[in-house]
């Protein structure tokens, strides 16, 4: 069902505790009417920019540009948080802001909602690093997700083309906490896979978006992703658990996806392979598809359960 009246967006901020310090993380909440009652969705952004350019991008004559808008308006209740270190979150701790460091600020922000909003159970999404950062959550926390999607995940990085470029750069990203970024380093985001999978005027909004809050990275993500891998134990993932594969998605073989998907112990799972999308799956051309997927998986029900358990 659409509800067809406005969306509202709210701020909240929380505080996470940390041996150095608080560190204040800033939400951002949709829904419409009221959000009561509703089904919960977390959004978790990856590493080159912050939460609401990538759940919240407005792009004139795109309809539904926004998955937040997408998603409030079809009865849910969406949040977002900006990392440590990202957007509107605090940048003043010299850490590289790795993919632990995230799925502690997941634990911190689910505190706030629960503690606001009496929800306890999230349809978590991550993408890319993103990704990494909520199956970590999940594992720590697997009370906390209703159902995971990961979205441009990589578990082992094997046979990952956009990986073996990036790891030539490895002494660099050790040597500064930060990285800095422009307009064409977001560029190369949609240029590096298949450079025909997204237009220009959503290109544009998006680097827009992502230079207005930030102008670099934190480091963390890119040393995990290139030297650290894996990152989380597909074993340890008990929680219902969809794979989004992109077609032409760089981060991933689809092997080391496989390999992973195997091993999740949940038999309520799903892979989806996404034809003509490359990485950055909500500013492809294609990305109403991604919603569908995604929608599909959050709104399938519960599992009949026979008399063994099975």
């Amino acid at each position: 069902m659409i509800e067809k009246t406005a969306v509202t967006g709210r701020e909240h901020w929380t505080t996470k505790k940390t041996p150095d310090g608080d560190v204040k993380l800033f939400l951002w909440e949709k829904f419409v009417g009221s959000p009561d009652g509703k089904p919960a969705v977390l959004f978790v952004h990856g590493s080159s920019m912050a939460s609401q350019p990538t759940f919240d991008l407005k792009v004139p004559g795109r309809p539904h540009s926004s998955v937040m808008d997408w998603f409030s308006e079809r009865g849910f209740v969406c949040w977002c948080v900006d990392m440590e270190g990202y957007g509107r979150s605090d940048k003043h701790r010299d850490i590289y802001c790795d993919i632990a460091n995230g799925a502690d600020d997941l634990k911190a922000a689910t505190d706030h909602i629960a503690a606001t909003r009496g929800v306890s159970s999230f349809l978590t999404y991550g993408i890319s690093s993103g990704a990494l950062r909520a199956a970590l959550f999940a594992e720590r926390h697997p009370e906390r997700v209703a159902r995971l999607a990961l979205d441009a995940f990589v578990w082992t990085g094997a046979g990952a083309p956009t990986l073996e470029q990036r790891r030539k750069k490895l002494p660099e990203f050790l040597a500064s906490k930060r990285r800095p970024i422009d307009r064409a380093f977001v560029h190369s985001i949609f240029n590096r896979d298949h450079p025909d999978c997204a237009d220009k005027a959503t290109v544009e909004a998006f680097a827009d978006a992502i230079l207005a809050l930030d102008d670099s990275m934190p480091n963390g993500t890119y040393i995990d992703m290139c030297s650290r891998l894996p990152v989380c134990d597909p074993a340890r993932i008990t929680v219902p658990t969809a794979i989004l594969r992109g077609q032409f998605d760089g981060i991933a073989s689809m092997q080391d996806l496989i390999d992973f998907f195997v091993r999740l112990p949940s038999p309520d799972k799903q892979f989806s392979v996404m034809h003509g999308i490359s990485h950055a799956s909500f500013q492809q051309k294609n990305y109403l598809m991604v919603y569908a997927i995604l929608h599909a998986w959050f709104t399938q029900p519960d599992p009949v359960y026979t008399s063994d358990g099975h």
